[in-house]
């Protein structure tokens, strides 16, 4: 690879990396043929983009890039592979219902909304993170609850009213 070559490859990681807030890097060595085809479907599928990386390319891309990515420049040794999401938690999913049939891939670590995630046993916890469209909704059902308590006390109350009523005259 040229000079020229590295250089346009690092452009295009920092535009990517600056692009996203969800990055998750991963190792995927040691995965067949096949079952690199199968990760690659789900994450077309997921809505993810896979791309492996040389890792000192990345490393640059990284310094290059306004984010600020603390420890994760120092996970990157050995195969690495870049996952990019708009949901937060795609691809902590996607890698462990992927496990199910493999033990790869490895989550080396994760840039989330400004966070950073170091190491496989952070795997369940990026899971656990809720997507934007998911607290949004809890969000509107906390704020619905109330004023469906009222409106539920009002139409039975309603109802009872009435009920006494119709007894109070039919004596």
């Amino acid at each position: 690879m040229t000079r020229e070559e590295k250089a346009t490859v690092i452009k295009d990681l920092t535009t990517q990396l600056a692009d996203s807030t969800t990055i998750y890097v991963a190792d995927i060595s040691g995965l067949d043929a096949g079952t690199t085809s199968d990760l690659r479907r789900a994450c077309f599928k997921a809505n993810i983009r896979l791309a492996v990386v040389k890792n000192t390319l990345l490393a640059k891309a990284m310094e290059a890039s306004e984010k600020e990515f603390g420890e994760l420049p120092e996970t990157l040794k050995g195969n690495t592979s870049l996952m990019f999401s708009d949901v937060a938690n795609a691809p902590a999913k996607l890698i462990k219902n992927f496990r199910k049939k493999s033990n790869k891939p490895l989550l080396k670590g994760a840039f989330v909304e400004e966070a950073i995630y170091i190491g496989d046993e952070n795997l369940d916890a990026l899971v656990s993170i809720k997507s934007k469209e998911e607290m949004i909704g809890e969000i509107i059902g906390l704020l619905q609850s109330p004023a469906k308590n009222v409106i539920s006390g009002l139409k039975s109350g309603g109802g009872k009213l009435a009920g006494i009523l119709k007894t109070l005259s039919e004596r």
